[in-house]
């Protein structure tokens, strides 16, 4: 059986919490059993800001992120690599963030594909774009 690795956004996460039409993708690709998922420590980081935000139990938030994905932490060589990205795709999209480009560095480096409906992501090589 080929194993795909996914990275997933916060954008991701935040489409499968509040159960959106985007989420259902997401949860879709939950219920393949070839498929794994990553999410990086800063995707959580995002996810307790956005948990405040919205008066929701983050414990709740975090005990489905762990029991859904693997976590990741960023290694020295993929945060000087995100700085490179960031530099780059800010050519082509402006706002273009740090925490995106550590997206990007981790998924070259493990050749998988981000989960994201962020504009950022929009029409970039091995991204599943949720529409």
């Amino acid at each position: 059986m080929i194993i795909l690795l996914y990275i997933l956004d916060t954008y991701a996460w935040v489409e499968y919490f509040t159960g959106s039409k985007k989420g259902e993708i997401v949860r879709n690709l939950f219920k393949e059993k070839a498929n794994e998922f990553l999410s990086i420590y800063c995707t959580l980081s995002e996810l307790k800001g956005w948990s405040i935000k919205e008066n929701s139990d983050f414990s709740k938030v975090y005990s489905t992120v762990r029991s859904n994905s693997h976590l990741g932490s960023i290694s020295l060589e993929e945060w000087i690599d995100a700085a490179g990205i960031k530099s780059e795709m800010r050519k082509t999209r402006k706002d273009f963030g740090l925490i995106d480009a550590l997206l990007l560095a981790k998924q070259k480096k493990y050749n998988c594909k981000v989960i994201s409906g962020d504009p950022h992501f929009e029409n970039l090589e091995n991204v599943v774009y949720l529409k």
